[in-house]
């Protein structure tokens, strides 16, 4: 769905059908987090990595870093402490009910073939954004064609959420959980029930989730689109989101 000319009423009775479609799907992640804690898996332990997962950390969910450099997964697990704790990027997506690709974009071909198999099925809550000068072409592919389109072209049967890519982790750990309003993070995802899990987590991390529309919407808030950035609060990001081509 496009947020042209669509008004906050109707986004209100969009995000209430995604809500309705996620409880009449199969149990799924839902069935497997009956304590209302999820395990998460990282595949980046960075700074935006090791931040944004580092709050559901502290929210109590269960988190498995895995990085390229094991010390740097295992540095951040212990640092935060349990339920953190390290691992390889394949025991990261074997634990995690919810991936979270936290890596330079540039790295999507190579982990769409070396890990594309295992995410099948996984949500995926991917924040990478295309930077032509660290990037290369895939940031041509990315502008061209929508960053959320391109990032499942690279993890196909993965269920991909596109979140938290509109804002720096300094901003994340100082605005995290701020009296209301509450800084708003644009979500846009095509499976009904990731995008509810991903507007959930979005909320434990303290911050207050804009549902887009589909993949195809993410392109409204990438890298340099007018829903990029941080935003004041969910209705002035709703109006950048209406004003992207």
């Amino acid at each position: 769905m496009s947020l042209i000319d669509v008004d906050r009423r109707d986004l209100l009775i969009a995000g209430s059908a995604l809500v309705l479609a996620a409880a009449l799907q199969p149990l799924g992640v839902r069935a497997q987090s009956a304590s209302g804690k999820l395990r998460i898996g990282t595949i980046g332990a960075g700074r935006i990595g090791g931040t944004v997962a580092g709050l559901w950390v502290k929210a109590g969910h269960p988190v498995m870093f895995s990085a390229k450099s094991a010390d740097e997964a295992k540095e951040v697990a212990a640092k935060l402490g349990p339920p953190a704790r390290a691992g390889t990027v394949a025991e990261a997506i074997a634990f995690g009910e919810v991936i979270f690709l936290a890596v330079p974009y540039g790295a999507m071909a190579e982990i769409g073939r070396d890990y594309g198999e295992a995410l099948k099925g996984k949500i995926v809550l991917d924040c990478g954004n295309a930077v032509a000068g660290r990037d290369g072409a895939i940031a041509d592919v990315a502008d061209r064609d929508g960053i959320g389109l391109t990032s499942q072209k690279f993890l196909p049967g993965a269920r991909l959420v596109r979140v938290f890519n509109t804002i720096g982790y300094t901003i994340i750990a100082s605005e995290a959980g701020r009296p209301d309003p509450k800084l708003p993070i644009p979500i846009a995802g095509d499976d009904a029930e990731a995008v509810k899990v991903a507007a959930d987590l979005v909320q434990e991390a303290g911050f207050e989730p804009v549902v887009a529309g589909g993949l195809a919407e993410a392109r409204r808030f990438q890298r340099g689109a007018p829903g990029y950035g941080p935003s004041a609060n969910a209705a002035e990001l709703r109006q950048k989101l209406r004003a992207a081509p």
